[in-house]
């Protein structure tokens, strides 16, 4: 869904490319989930140029994620 975010220009945006229905990770996975909402709310805090798109560097089910929001290759 990359495409609409350029077309629309929001102020900032991180974007994911994982399958649809999945905006933060797979279902049940807490330690996923929260590694992704923390970093996003990390980024777009710090994003300051308008319309910026960043592409967050998780993978769909490759990484281990700990309780401290790292990640580690499987």
């Amino acid at each position: 869904m990359r495409e609409y975010a350029e077309k629309v220009k929001p102020p900032r945006t991180v974007f994911l490319k994982w399958p649809f229905g999945h905006p933060v990770g797979e279902p049940h996975n807490k330690a996923q989930q929260r590694a992704v909402v923390t970093e996003s709310l990390r980024l777009l805090y710090e994003i300051e140029t308008p319309g910026t798109i960043i592409d967050l560097p998780f993978a769909w089910r490759r990484h281990k994620y700990d309780t401290e929001n790292k990640i580690s290759a499987k």
